[in-house]
């Protein structure tokens, strides 16, 4: 857990951290290269997995390729059903949550650190150029042809395992391939916002409520920020999710809530500041409403 009075930084679990997170009391094999970029066979881990397994942030990128199975995903406020020849992405430091996976599961599960594409013949910008790995773009691309997806995964998988220093270099653009592979393979409309005004606004909105949700403690505050009335932000989200503006705050306010009592030895009453809630029993009530347990006892949870 980590410690820190400093929540200008989102806390984010490194590496070493959310292994203890994911697989407490198994440690993963791993290999010299692993904080940087490391690939492994889901089968190999799931049944090390508790699940669920709570929100939380991660220090690095990741994706994972499902060739059998299916497996359940949050991405912020959202949950996605990950299927056989889908891909999920996750950007560093996005909220996410495992809620299921299915005991036959089977693809790969991949993280790598944004510094492996410092290399003088890569010109890359990982969300400008693959658009799936955008804050808040949909994670899901379903894959038509796997077999080469397949090819690339065993190669990276291969050289991950070799662990060739003077090979390492090699792995950016392997991962490259990959990502150009799933573009080309993708239909990437259904990633795409759609132009309608109330679907961009709300999009909009939710992306702000995740980047925000520390600074800023109102619908009021979020709809300057959007450059919009109030009113309109209300019409727009309810049209779209059938829930109020204040509705999402509050499902953002909880998320955070979770993620930094699971990561931080921040006091609860330090928690109730930062997401809005001034005082310490309105916000141990405002959790407990939404959660079915104190702040205190989820604290305490495994996991």
């Amino acid at each position: 857990m980590l410690n820190t009075k400093d929540i200008s930084k989102i806390p984010s679990l490194t590496t070493s951290q959310f292994d203890a997170f994911l697989f407490p009391g198994w440690k993963p094999p791993n290999f010299a290269s692993y904080h940087q970029f490391h690939i492994t066979p889901i089968e190999s881990y799931i049944s090390h997995l508790k699940v669920p397994v709570l929100p939380h942030r991660r220090s690095v990128n990741f994706f994972i390729f499902l060739t059998k199975g299916r497996a359940v995903r949050s991405k912020g406020l959202n949950k996605y059903e990950i299927r056989p020849n889908h891909f999920y992405f996750l950007p560093a430091d996005q909220i996410t949550s495992l809620e299921y996976v299915s005991d036959d599961a089977q693809g790969y599960y991949c993280h790598f650190n944004l510094e492996i594409f410092q290399h003088r013949l890569l010109k890359m910008n990982l969300q400008s150029d693959f658009p799936f790995f955008g804050f808040n773009a949909h994670p899901l691309l379903e894959i038509k042809d796997s077999r080469p997806i397949i090819r690339i995964l065993k190669i990276l998988e291969n050289e991950y395992h070799l662990g060739e220093k003077e090979r390492f270099e090699l792995i950016p653009f392997y991962l490259i391939t990959l990502f150009l592979e799933a573009r080309k393979q993708a239909d990437l409309e259904i990633i795409k916002i759609d132009d309608k005004a109330a679907i961009t606004i709300t999009e909009r909105y939710k992306d702000a409520l995740q980047k925000f949700i520390h600074e800023k403690k109102t619908v009021a505050e979020f709809a300057e920020y959007l450059a919009i009335s109030k009113n309109h932000l209300h019409k727009c989200v309810k049209a779209v999710t059938g829930k109020s503006a204040h509705a999402l705050l509050a499902n953002m306010r909880i998320l955070e809530s979770k993620v930094l009592l699971k990561q931080t030895n921040l006091s609860i009453a330090e928690i109730a500041f930062n997401i809005g809630k001034l005082d310490q029993s309105d916000f141990s009530r405002f959790f407990k409403s939404n959660t079915g347990m104190t702040p205190r006892a989820y604290r305490k949870l495994e996991g």
